[in-house]
């Protein structure tokens, strides 16, 4: 039966909004026992499993106003999934949880659902599982399980003379955020790049096929991470600004604002691309060099062209 279009969470209830969810969400070969029980069941043949968290918090991750359902649910699965990416291997499953007020729209779970099972689908991954449960704001919980048919690609395995490289655009779900912030809604591929990030997939098992010696997903900022793969490895790294890329509405956004646009590349998070250090001559296709391992200097420290940068680095949870 068709629901009325101004239905409300507490007007259909906790199982009838699980039918609803469930039907949204097909099963890979992989799956044995999908939702309806207290587990999911899953098939894992060989590698390595891999496992990561999120949280997403209404006001602090993301705003009605700014996003739709389909968007945040788009955001929430590209997180977790390029966790998974970031250790060199593919996701399979995703459980999500939903804690929401009793008069949001069944619409907008429904959109949450549709956009989080439609961005899973980019790689293959199955929603095998999930809960719900009244809150007074709404937060999404997410668990993203994976598998590495080789060695899992850690933070902490960077060496002097390694290069530092970058897969993905960066710095434009920053843009975007910024813009919103200020009560805009454009430049639109801006807006669109906060509310629908473009993680590269692919780019994550390349990276360990190289024989990349650590990578980070750029969540919180690209010196943020640089720093985290940084002190993991006890190592210094030196980021080059010439061969960032600075996109045209980066540029524009920075003129129109007073900024300077190359604060959204080095500070911004939430593209979700890679990044990673090789050996010289082993990074692969799809990767751009934008630093280097130092030999020498203070571990954990990162420098932007030889020196401290003064800038923000990135976004902080706390």
């Amino acid at each position: 039966m068709a629901l009325p279009a101004d239905a409300t969470l507490a007007d259909v209830g906790e199982f009838g909004l699980i039918s609803e969810l469930t039907a949204l969400f097909p099963q890979g070969e992989h799956v044995l026992v999908g939702p309806g029980d207290d587990a999911a069941v899953l098939r894992v043949r060989t590698g390595h499993v891999v496992v990561s968290t999120d949280l997403m918090v209404e006001g602090r991750h993301f705003r009605r106003d700014w996003a739709s359902g389909a968007d945040v649910g788009h955001r929430a699965a590209a997180q977790n999934i390029s966790d998974v990416n970031a250790m060199g291997g593919r996701a399979a499953s995703l459980t999500i949880g939903l804690a929401a007020p009793a008069d949001l729209p069944v619409a907008w779970a429904l959109d949450l659902a549709a956009g989080f099972a439609e961005e899973c689908g980019l790689v293959g991954a199955s929603i095998v599982g999930g809960d719900l449960t009244r809150a007074d704001q709404v937060v999404v919980a997410v668990t993203v399980l994976g598998t590495c048919t080789r060695s899992p690609v850690l933070r902490s395995g960077a060496g002097p003379g390694d290069q530092l490289a970058l897969a993905g655009r960066q710095g434009w779900a920053a843009g975007g955020l910024t813009v919103l912030s200020r009560g805009f809604r454009s430049p639109r591929v801006l807006v669109d790049a906060y509310r629908r990030p473009t993680p590269p997939y692919d780019a994550g098992p390349a990276a360990a096929e190289a024989g990349a010696t650590s990578m980070i997903d750029v969540s919180d900022g690209l010196l943020s991470e640089a720093g985290h793969l940084a002190t993991a490895s006890g190592v210094a790294i030196d980021v080059r600004t010439a061969t960032l890329e600075v996109a045209e509405p980066l540029a524009t956004v920075g003129a129109a604002l007073g900024s300077e646009p190359l604060s959204f590349v080095l500070g911004g998070g939430d593209d979700h691309g890679l990044l990673a250090t090789f050996p010289p001559g082993q990074v692969p296709d799809g990767w751009t060099v934008v630093g280097e391992v130092l030999d020498g200097g203070t571990p954990g420290e990162v420098t932007v062209d030889g020196a401290a940068y003064e800038g923000a680095t990135g976004w902080t949870h706390f």
